[in-house]
């Protein structure tokens, strides 16, 4: 089904869950390159150009001294990803909100962003219908996927890999 297809995998660490006020502040992409047994990868902290609160900091570990000389989300990141999405499906574990941020930035440069996209939520439901739970905490459990720094982008982004 998808032997064909290039695949990227991606996580997003946000200010909060509102695609209308809230901001990235890191994300993490890990996509296949045809012909290439590793994935490539392309990673960055963004500076959300606003104060990231306490329960997210201290959720993701990502403080606001961190991001504020990191880029923002501007042309330059957009192009990149823009590229990396070209011809690639857009996989995320619950994409709607990784995919609603990303297009929501796009919009806000004034461009647009529709990749093809992939939930691995319900993708775990379709293959381990047996399971009542689909979080990525269950499963990276479930599949004993190796896991340090947990909602930081690249990790997370690399156990929806792994699980793939």
């Amino acid at each position: 089904m998808f032997s064909d297809q290039q695949l990227a995998f991606v996580d997003i660490e946000t200010t909060g869950g509102r695609t209308t006020s809230d901001r990235i502040t890191e994300i993490a992409v890990i996509y296949t390159e045809a012909g290439q047994q590793q994935p490539q990868t392309f990673h960055t902290l963004l500076n959300p150009d606003t104060s990231i609160p306490p329960f997210i900091q201290s959720l993701t570990g990502i403080s606001n001294k961190m991001v504020e000389k990191a880029p923002y989300f501007d042309n330059e990141i957009a192009d990149r990803l823009a590229a990396i999405f070209k011809e690639r499906i857009f996989i995320a574990h619950n994409v709607r909100f990784d995919y609603g941020f990303i297009k929501a930035a796009f919009k806000r440069l004034g461009r647009t962003f529709n990749p093809q996209q992939l939930c691995t939520v319900k993708l775990s439901r379709l293959l381990y219908p047996e399971h009542k739970h689909h979080g990525l905490d269950k499963i990276i459990a479930r599949h004993n996927i190796d896991m340090q720094n947990r909602h930081r982008a690249f990790a997370d982004a690399r156990a929806i890999y792994d699980f793939w």
